[in-house]
C-alpha cells in the first residue's frame, strides 16, 4: 500500500477509520471520523466515499456513516470466530435454557476479552458485554479464567503491561499469579458485583488439547442465586462439549493436576 505524506499507509488509515466506530457511536459524521482517526478531513471525505462505494461503510439519510453490510458479509464468510461460534451455539443454548439470564462466549485477544456471542432472556440482570465488544481481562470472570488457563509467558506479559493487577481490587489481590493459580485449581472464576451491583459473573475455560483456554464460556446471573454450583457444573459440561465440537479434545481433570 502506498504511504501518505505522513508515512502511514492507506491500509493503516482504513483500519483507524473502522476502529473509530463503537457501541456508543455506531454512526459518525465525516468530521467526527477525521477527529477520531487523526486523518485530515479532506482525505477522510475521499476515503469515506470510496469505502461507501465498496459497501464497507454505509451512508445514512442524515449524512452520517456507519459500518456497512458488505464488511459483515466478508467477515462472516470464513473466520476462526465463525467456526467457534457455530460449534458453541448448541451448548450456549443448553446453558441458557438453564440460567434464563445471560450466556456468553468470548476469546482473549490482544490482552482483552472479545465477546463472540451472547444469548439473553427478557427480564435478565444488567450485562455490559456485547457481541464484538471488548472488555478488560482482569475486570471480568471471562478474562480471568482465560488468563488462568493461558501459558505462563502470556500471564507474565499481561502482568507487565497491566501493573494495576497487583493492587487489591474486587477481582485481584496483591498476588495476581496466586489468584490465577486458584482459579486454575477450582476450574472456574466467579465474582460478585464487579461491573454492576447485584450481578455475578461465572465463567469456565473452553480448554483445548494443549491444556490452554481456547475461549471462555460464562453467565451473568443475579447475585445470591441458589443454583450457583449447579450452574458451574452445567458450564463445565458445556465447555467440554464445545471443545469436542471444535475438534479440540479437552484434557481430563487429572491432566490439569500434573501440570
Amino acid at each position: 500500500m502506498a504511504n501518505s505524506p505522513s508515512g502511514d499507509s492507506i491500509l493503516d488509515r482504513v483500519v483507524r477509520i473502522l476502529e473509530s466506530f463503537d457501541d456508543a457511536q455506531p454512526a459518525l459524521t465525516v468530521s467526527a471520523l477525521a477527529r477520531r482517526s487523526g486523518i485530515p478531513q479532506a482525505t477522510m471525505y475521499r476515503l469515506v466515499g470510496e469505502m461507501v462505494h465498496h459497501g464497507i461503510l454505509a451512508r445514512e439519510p442524515d449524512g452520517t456513516v456507519r459500518l456497512g453490510m458488505r464488511l459483515w458479509e466478508l467477515v462472516a464468510r470464513s473466520s476462526p470466530a465463525k467456526d467457534l461460534r457455530e460449534a458453541a451455539l448448541p451448548f450456549l443454548q443448553d446453558v441458557q435454557s438453564v440460567v434464563h439470564q445471560h450466556t456468553q462466549l468470548s476469546v482473549l485477544r490482544d490482552g482483552e476479552v472479545l465477546v463472540l456471542d451472547r444469548l439473553s432472556s427478557s427480564g435478565s440482570v444488567i450485562n455490559q458485554a456485547s457481541v464484538a465488544g471488548r472488555m478488560s481481562a482482569h475486570d471480568t470472570s471471562m478474562g480471568m479464567v482465560m488468563l488462568a488457563f493461558s501459558p505462563a509467558d502470556v500471564q507474565e506479559e499481561y502482568q507487565r503491561l497491566h501493573p494495576e493487577v497487583n493492587l487489591r481490587s474486587p477481582i485481584t489481590t496483591r498476588d495476581f499469579r496466586r489468584d490465577l493459580a486458584e482459579i486454575r485449581r477450582r476450574g472456574y472464576a466467579s465474582y460478585d458485583g464487579v461491573l454492576d451491583v447485584g450481578t455475578t459473573g461465572i465463567s469456565v475455560p473452553v480448554v483445548g488439547r494443549s491444556g490452554h483456554a481456547l475461549a471462555a464460556l460464562g453467565v451473568v446471573v443475579p447475585t445470591g442465586i441458589a443454583q450457583r454450583q449447579a450452574i458451574i457444573a452445567v458450564l463445565m459440561a458445556a465447555a467440554r462439549g464445545i471443545a469436542r465440537a471444535a475438534g479440540e479434545q479437552p484434557p481430563t481433570t487429572s491432566d490439569f493436576l500434573v501440570q
